[in-house]
């Protein structure tokens, strides 16, 4: 996706002449989408403006960054968009079709543009309210971030507990929670903070302590985290 252009001629709505260039900006169309880093789209839009300054849109496609990053298109008179794939992309190949899309966007025009190229990527875009959007950003990184570092910690214990192939033996367990996760969401919890299980806990502290000292606190933290999700489900 991300060397690939978009336009009318691909026999999707988009405007005539609209061009998405999802790598830099095309100076003979009038619309611009930039993928950089987030701290950079700032001065690609000054840069696009100055460059094409009669464009109709101005996108980025950053998840923490709100449509004043594209203030510089806006002010010359740019309807502004973004669309965030709420997804993990570890590299170009990642097919991000079915993905959810949050979008916004500064006029209807600017919206109905990000629509459609939702649409002609195949993902599916939803709404994401632009004083939400660094929350919004927080909860995907704990999601899919957050997930890898927690994986990558329990890979670390079982293999410092003397297990080989950890990952491997880990994964169908991993995939099997996310996907009850999906299903049920909180009910899914099992373990032994959901049936109260204390000793249990007690007993994974020590071996934590004695095995790999340096994910203790982490162990701490979540099973903090899943005694409130436990007493929450209790309530209810």
């Amino acid at each position: 996706m991300r060397h690939r252009e978009l336009s009318a001629a691909d026999g999707k709505q988009l405007p005539s002449g609209v061009v998405i260039v999802l790598v830099s900006f095309n100076i003979e169309k009038d619309e611009a989408r930039f993928c950089v880093p987030d701290g950079e789209i700032e001065s690609a839009c000054r840069g696009a403006v100055a460059t094409a300054p009669r464009l109709r849109f101005a996108g980025h496609t950053s998840g923490s960054r709100s449509l004043a990053a594209l203030d510089a298109a806006a002010e010359a008179g740019a309807d502004c968009f973004s669309l965030h794939p709420l997804q993990t992309v570890p590299d170009d190949a990642t097919d991000l079709t079915g993905a959810p899309a949050a979008i916004a966007g500064t006029t209807a025009e600017a919206i109905v543009l990000a629509h459609a190229i939702a649409d002609r990527c195949q993902m599916v875009p939803f709404d994401v309210p632009e004083e939400s959007r660094a929350a919004y950003h927080a909860a995907a990184a704990v999601a899919s971030n957050f997930l890898v570092a927690l994986e990558t910690s329990a890979e670390e214990l079982l293999e410092a507990a003397g297990v080989g192939d950890a990952r491997e033996l880990l994964a169908p367990l991993v995939l099997r929670s996310a996907a009850n996760w999906a299903e049920r969401g909180e009910a899914a919890l099992t373990g032994p903070i959901a049936r109260g299980d204390e000793a249990t806990v007690t007993a994974h502290l020590e071996a934590i302590a004695a095995t790999a000292p340096q994910l203790l606190p982490l162990y701490e933290v979540l099973a903090e985290r899943t005694r409130e999700i436990a007493a929450s489900r209790e309530r209810r």
